[in-house]
C-alpha cells in the first residue's frame, strides 16, 4: 500500500484537487447566476449516481486522513533518525577525546625516562603501544567484553606505575561471575586517569588508589577511591565530563553516578544496570 502511494502520490493530490475544486466551482456559479439573495443546494439526479459520489467523497477523505498520517509518520522517523544520528557523532568525538587524554600525560615522561633506563623505556613503549590498538580499534566498539576491560585496566596501571619513581599503594579488585558480560568501552579508564591525575602525581608520600570492580549479568558496580592534597589546584579536565556525557547517550536512565569527598579522599562510584 505504502509503495503503491509513493509511486502514485502526483497523480492522487491532483485528483484530489481536482475533486474538491469542482464542487466548489459548482456552487460558486450557482450563486453568482441566481439572482436571488440566498441559495439552496439541492441534487436531482439518480440515486445511484449520488450514492456513486458520496462513496467517492468518502474514499477521497480517507485518502487525504491517509496521507496526512503517512507524512506526520515520516517526518516523526526523520526526526528520530537525526537524532539518532546526533547522538552517534557526539559519542564518536567523545570517544575520540578519551583516547589521547590519558596517553598525552604517558608520553611527556617518556623522553626523559629513555635517557633514565632504556630497558624500563622500551618495555614502556610496547605498553603504550598495546594500550593505543585498543583504545584505537577496539574502543570505537559499541561494546567489549568486560574481560578485555579489565586487561586494559591493569596495562593502564602497570604503565602508570612505571612512571613514578615513588613507592604507590595501588590496588585493584574484582567480582566478575560471568567474563562474556559486554560493556561500553574506556568508561572506568576515565575514573581512574583521573585518580593518577589528581592524587598520586601531586602527593610526595603516602598516595593510595583503591579500584573495585563488580559485574554480574544485571548490574554492573565500579569504585574507584585515592586520596589528594587539597590544598593543590588542579587544572579542571574534560574526563568527568566526558565520562557523564557518555553515560547519558549511552545508558540513560539505567545508570548512578556519584562523587563525593570526605576527609581528602575522593570516592567515585558508578553503577550500570545491563
Amino acid at each position: 500500500m505504502i509503495t503503491w502511494y509513493q509511486k502514485n502520490k502526483k497523480t492522487i493530490i491532483l485528483i484530489s484537487l481536482i475533486s474538491l475544486i469542482i464542487p466548489l466551482l459548482w456552487v460558486t456559479y450557482k450563486a453568482i447566476t441566481s439572482k436571488k439573495d440566498s441559495i439552496t443546494v439541492t441534487f436531482d439526479w439518480h440515486p445511484s449516481l449520488i450514492s456513486f459520489l458520496v462513496g467517492y467523497y468518502i474514499l477521497l477523505l480517507f485518502f487525504i486522513f491517509s496521507s496526512f498520517i503517512y507524512w506526520l509518520v515520516l517526518h516523526i522517523k526523520m526526526i528520530i533518525n537525526l537524532k539518532n544520528e546526533k547522538t552517534k557523532t557526539e559519542l564518536i568525538h567523545l570517544k575520540n577525546q578519551v583516547s589521547p587524554h590519558f596517553f598525552f600525560n604517558t608520553l611527556n615522561n617518556l623522553y626523559g625516562l629513555i635517557d633514565k633506563d632504556s630497558e624500563k623505556a622500551k618495555h614502556l613503549i610496547l605498553k603504550i603501544s598495546d594500550m593505543m590498538r585498543y583504545s584505537v580499534y577496539e574502543g570505537q566498539k559499541d561494546t567489549v567484553l568486560i574481560k578485555d576491560e579489565v586487561d586494559f585496566i591493569y596495562n593502564f596501571i602497570e604503565l602508570h606505575t612505571m612512571r613514578y619513581l615513588k613507592k604507590l599503594d595501588i590496588s585493584f579488585t574484582t567480582e566478575i561471575k560471568n567474563t562474556e558480560i559486554k560493556i561500553t568501552p574506556l568508561l572506568f579508564i576515565i575514573l581512574i586517569e583521573n585518580a593518577f591525575k589528581h592524587g598520586v602525581e601531586i602527593l610526595r608520600n603516602d598516595a593510595f588508589i583503591r579500584i573495585f570492580l563488580r559485574a554480574d549479568n544485571s548490574t554492573i558496580y565500579f569504585k574507584v577511591e585515592n586520596n589528594f592534597n587539597p590544598t593543590v589546584k588542579t587544572e579542571k579536565g574534560i574526563g568527568l565530563e566526558n565520562l557523564t556525557r557518555r553515560l547519558t547517550l549511552i545508558y540513560p536512565n539505567k545508570h548512578t553516578f556519584i562523587t563525593n569527598i570526605n576527609n581528602d579522599i575522593f570516592k567515585a562510584q558508578l553503577t550500570i544496570q545491563l
